[in-house]
């Protein structure tokens, strides 16, 4: 590996500043479990690592009647260990607890995962099912960016120069709502998804209607994708089979996956329609209070 200068800020501020003085040799250090890889490989060269670990803002975790906040920088392990994200957002546990092995989750964040903008990354559908919102801080000031608006490609975000995410916000739940993420991948050596989807659905008091629908697409296209015709086509409609594969047919029209030696475009369309429909029958049955019995991964 090259040589490169790290630094360990413990103020937002101080983290922006070198982050600015550096420009584009400097790198965020969250948990590091891609730069890393990154860096030996040669794909990134950074002059300089920049430890967003000590700072209390990329820290937070924090869940009330708003909705929760969830630093940058929190490692997977301390969100799918909070009951209230695994009772509540559920999809968000599902998606921490298949995030690398248990060694890997207690430094990766979904922060990272995020910024890394990776099409494949377990964690960005789920985000966006639940409605996440990045909170990014910069030189400039802070703004804020719907989750399914951050990845612009392959490897890159929205993010400019001098600029780091703080935190994603998630609104509160309604009652009457359950979500889940799952994924498909070639085999448990290989940690990558051929294709996941990741949906938050909202039912009426009796259960038969779906009221509203989100479901996220991830590793079959550049970027994660939010499938805003699919969930607009089960608003309002009961829970029925034909409405659930109207929903499926829906994600899979917008897909635009690649072939590759985890699995072919033509099977990447077929089991996104697949995962769609399995995903909303469990994000259903949680909503209904029902136990799935799902085991994260499978």
């Amino acid at each position: 590996m090259h040589p490169f200068e790290y630094q360990a800020p413990t103020s937002l501020a101080d983290a922006i500043r070198s982050m600015q003085n550096h420009g584009a040799s400097a790198r965020p250090l969250a948990g590091g479990t891609d730069l890393i890889d990154q860096m030996r490989t040669g794909r990134h060269q950074p002059n300089v690592l920049v430890d967003v670990k000590k700072i209390s803002e990329l820290n937070i975790l924090q869940e009330d009647d708003q909705g929760l906040r969830i630093g940058a920088a929190v490692p997977c392990h301390r969100i799918y260990e909070t009951d209230t994200i695994n009772h509540r957002y559920t999809a968000l546990a599902d998606s921490c607890h298949i995030l690398g092995g248990i060694q890997i989750q207690s430094r990766a964040s979904i922060g990272g995962n995020l910024c890394n903008a990776g099409p494949a990354a377990d964690s960005t559908p789920s985000m966006i099912a639940l409605g996440g919102v990045c909170v990014i801080s910069g030189p400039d000031g802070t703004r804020e960016v719907a989750v399914e608006s951050f990845c612009v490609g392959p490897g890159e975000n929205v993010l400019a120069p001098g600029e780091l995410l703080v935190e994603v916000r998630f609104p509160a739940p309604p009652q009457h709502s359950g979500s889940h993420y799952r994924r498909v991948i070639p085999r448990n050596e290989m940690d990558i998804a051929i294709a996941g989807v990741g949906a938050n659905v909202v039912l009426s008091n009796d259960g038969t209607v779906i009221e509203a629908a989100r479901i996220a697409l991830g590793a079959v296209a550049p970027t994660p994708l939010l499938a805003e015709e699919a969930g607009a086509l089960l608003k309002g409609q009961t829970v029925t089979d034909q409405h659930l594969s109207a929903a499926a047919e829906a994600a899979q029209s917008i897909v635009s996956p690649i072939t590759d030696m985890r699995g072919t475009e033509a099977y990447r369309v077929h089991i996104t329609g697949v995962l769609v429909e399995r995903v909303l029958r469990t994000a259903i049955s949680r909503a209904r209070g029902e136990d799935t019995h799902h085991k994260p991964g499978l």
